[in-house]
């Protein structure tokens, strides 16, 4: 089986792991400093989030120099030593691909923007106006217009982002032999894989028509621009390139792709990559019909997330690979989001992270999460450094004078900063996070949520982590079983098996806040099987009555 699906992956957000001069932001030596932390973790991958050169617009995703390093975040010798004491141990790393988008102030878009007729022109993506107004309606994902006007040349640019990252044009075969030939630049260097941002944003609509639904105003366009026309076409060239060549994960980002998809992308023969990150249960608790959904909040339910994550184990099953994450460094902290940030913050923690480890798929851990991490509510908007949320108040507050109050509470639900405060590594002086002053300021809970007194705790969130991470190494089953959805009607209690030849896992969840009594499945009756973890201490009695936030796992062996 091939090394990937037996992983663990961590992912890293550098600028907020751990200082090491004080400068307040996080650095590649810092990094190398928690490398021991996180071998007693027992995670395998490392996904570090973009380190490259990059003026910050969006934190790293606007790259300005693909082959040399932040230097906020130290040298390409800081990144070396940190790839070979990584691989010292064992673990593996795998970068941030970027490549539907540069920064504005990489070389190519200076040269691109001097004239028409430059040599650069054609790797972005520029129109004439229409009207004496932008080409089409596109709205781009951080506010306003897609496009950007650029009087030089009497054109206009488009970002689906920030202004200050043009798209690349893939339409262009020289700029896609430069993307190659920097993927070989760092896997030469030993890099085990990629992270493709937003990759199935490659391919848009060559003619570039105005996006449905919200006519006189601007709208994102995924019809037009995610799984394009030559996407499928543009990554089996990678494919050929540069990703056959090497021992690789590879996962794209993917939003907007359902199942059939995602087998289409992963085949091993026609496909290009190792698996996705689906979008299905991100878009949960959002409200499709706005025209900005990922600012609002609606109610979500346990039978709407089984039903999405049941899809996706049944329907991929045999014909692709699950990733399987609850949080990044784009969304909220899970244990806010999908758990209980109060009096169940820890039960709820462990059971999330139960449901992560024990579905087939690669698991993906976000840094903090193994301790509890939760969403901040930040009191004003100076405190905010999100390139969307600081869009976001402006167009709603200063602009369109809307309440600020109300602003700030989407942004303390939805914000990506959630997940961007530091790590929370002891109760001391920022949270051990820095000796200077953070860039972005430290959740308020970090003298109690912290690594030191979850090491120093052995019913912590983190230890709980690492029994799960081993018992994974341990459990084929949990690999490679077969998954099948019990108690498909129960309102608050997810439960299901999973079996291969010789073993059947059992795992029962109980998302609810109050007790939940349960039949005993066949087979599991006590005496039967083995309780192989669980997140309270047991009980006695032989009754199935799930408390809390309760998550328990049993084994049997099919064949003694």
């Amino acid at each position: 089986m091939e090394w990937w699906k037996k992983s663990v992956v961590y992912q890293i957000y550098p600028r907020s792991f751990f200082d090491t001069d004080g400068d307040g932001v996080g650095d590649l030596r810092g990094v190398t400093a928690k490398l021991d932390y996180l071998g007693t973790l027992d995670v395998d991958v490392l996904w570090l989030c973009p380190v490259y050169q990059s003026p910050n617009d969006d934190n790293g995703y606007d790259i300005s120099d693909y082959y040399a390093i932040m230097p906020e975040f130290g040298s390409m010798a800081d990144f070396d030593e940190l790839l070979a004491q990584a691989h010292a141990r064992g673990i593996r790393i795998i970068m941030d691909l970027v490549v539907n988008h540069t920064s504005d102030e990489h070389p190519w878009f200076q040269a691109a923007r001097q004239s028409k007729s430059s040599p650069y022109r054609d790797y972005y993506i520029w129109r004439g106006g229409k009207n004496g107004a932008e080409p089409n309606n596109w709205g781009s994902h951080f506010g306003g217009s897609a496009w950007k006007y650029d009087e030089l040349t009497d054109e206009y640019f488009l970002h689906l982002f920030s202004e200050k990252q043009p798209d690349l044009n893939w339409e262009n075969p020289a700029l896609r032999q430069e993307i190659y030939r920097m993927m070989h630049f760092w896997l030469g260097k030993g890099v085990d894989g990629f992270r493709m941002d937003t990759i199935n944003m490659l391919s848009k609509k060559p003619d570039f028509p105005d996006a449905l639904g919200h006519p006189g105003r601007y709208s994102i366009a995924e019809e037009h621009f995610l799984n394009g026309p030559r996407l499928l076409e543009y990554l089996q060239e990678m494919k050929r390139e540069v990703l056959s060549h090497y021992d690789l994960l590879t996962v794209g980002e993917a939003p907007g792709v359902d199942p059939a998809g995602a087998a289409e992308l992963t085949d091993p023969e026609r496909g290009a990559l190792n698996m996705i990150f689906q979008f299905d249960h991100m878009r949960l608790d959002t409200d499709p019909t706005h025209p900005k959904p990922r600012w609002t909040s609606v109610p979500w339910s346990l039978p709407e997330l089984r039903t999405i994550l049941g899809r996706w184990q049944t329907e991929l099953e045999g014909r692709g690979w699950n990733s399987l994450y609850l949080s990044n460094h784009d969304v909220p902290r899970m244990v806010s989001r999908f758990g209980h940030d109060g009096e169940y913050r820890v039960p709820s923690a462990k059971l999330l992270a139960t449901l992560l480890h024990t579905l087939q798929g690669t698991p993906y851990i976000y840094q903090g999460d193994e301790i509890g991490m939760t969403n901040v509510q930040f009191g004003q908007i100076g405190d905010y450094r999100d390139i969307d949320a600081l869009n976001h108040y402006r167009e709603q507050v200063t602009e369109q004078g809307g309440d600020p109050g109300e602003t700030l509470r989407q942004l303390h639900v939805k914000g990506r900063d959630n997940a961007r405060t530091p790590m929370q590594w002891t109760a001391g002086t920022s949270a051990g996070f820095t000796t200077g002053t953070p860039w972005i300021g430290v959740n308020p809970n970090y003298p109690q949520i912290n690594v030191e007194a979850a090491l120093a705790d052995p019913e912590s969130v983190f230890w709980y982590y690492r029994d799960l991470i081993r018992l994974r190494r341990e459990h084929p089953v949990i690999v490679d079983g077969h998954y099948e959805l019990l108690l498909p009607d129960h309102p608050t209690v997810y439960a299901y098996t999973r079996t291969n030849a010789d073993t059947r896992l059992l795992v029962l969840l109980n998302f609810g806040t109050d007790r939940a009594a349960l039949a005993w499945p066949d087979g599991f009756q006590p005496g039967e099987a083995e309780l192989l973890l669980g997140n309270y201490p047991a009980e006695l009695d032989t009754a199935l009555n799930l408390r809390p936030y309760e998550a328990r796992v049993y084994l049997r062996r099919l064949h003694a």
